[in-house]
């Protein structure tokens, strides 16, 4: 199953971090309240970060019970642990430190000081995958790939290249299949090393949000939203099973197809 996107376009990127920040509250205490338990699948960047610090800023930070939220990530950057650049150590400084999230629901990519290589970090990371999915199924949760647990929302940035996670235009990582986890290397950026979920892995999300901030984005964000395809333009390629969320701003929506900025929702933040 796959959704057609829709598009929120916000004023400029602080409020789209902030609007991003409150729909993640929100729609975590709906699910929360729906099963219990949420899951998300993180991501970095300044937006994605900058999300993150609005939601530990937010008034109703406390509504969510963060004692039975899972996190992932989308990608890593293959180095040390505690290294400042990688994903996990942002997102702890930004929110998870101050939430009081347990340790074992944070699930992060192994680090270079523990795995030799970066494939040898994505094994392991598929490990893991299939034992929480594992765990779910025998629960009784409904799993949309038998490979991986159950992801509420997935968030995602995009790269002015059109790369998510760690998925480069026209590399190995994008085109790989039946795997849920890939090592990356030689990416067009630093670090060169990476670890990522494939796009059968970010597809399996019953959400994927797309945050997207910059005029340098903006080639991508049209490029994406006019059907490009996903070896070319990776953001194209990433749905959500019930919901695709492009959250933009407006210096990234100026390339946008008219039917799409017509039909896409004008917010505040």
């Amino acid at each position: 199953m796959k959704t057609e996107p829709k598009v929120s376009i916000h004023p400029d990127a602080g409020l789209l971090a902030a609007s991003v920040a409150a729909r993640l509250v929100t729609r975590l205490v709906d699910i929360q309240n729906e099963r219990g338990t949420a899951t998300v699948v993180l991501t970095g960047g300044t937006l994605g970060i900058g999300a993150l610090r609005a939601v530990a800023e937010s008034p109703a930070l406390s509504a969510v019970d963060w004692s039975t939220v899972d996190f992932w990530w989308g990608d890593e950057r293959f180095l040390p642990a505690g290294h400042q650049d990688r994903n996990v150590v942002q997102a702890r400084t930004a929110l998870l430190d101050q939430i009081g999230v347990s340790a074992e629901r944070v699930h992060e990519f192994g680090a270079s000081d523990s795995f030799s290589t970066e494939d040898e970090a994505a094994a392991d990371y598929a490990s893991r995958l299939q034992q929480a999915a594992d765990k779910e199924a025998t629960a009784g949760t409904p799993l949309a790939d038998p490979r991986l647990p159950k992801f509420d929302i997935l968030l995602l940035g995009v790269g002015p290249d059109a790369h998510i996670a760690s998925l480069f235009p026209e590399m190995a990582g994008i085109r790989t299949k039946g795997q849920t986890v890939v090592g990356v290397r030689d990416a067009p950026k630093p670090p060169p090393e990476r670890v990522s979920l494939t796009l059968e892995a970010i597809n399996s999300a019953e959400e994927v949000w797309l945050g997207v901030a910059g005029q340098d984005k903006a080639g991508a964000v049209g490029l994406a939203l006019a059907g490009a395809g996903a070896v070319q333009v990776p953001a194209a390629g990433a749905r959500g099973r019930r919901k695709t969320l492009w959250l933009i701003d407006q210096e990234a929506a100026s390339q946008l197809p008219g039917r799409l900025i017509d039909a896409g929702e004008s917010d505040a933040g």
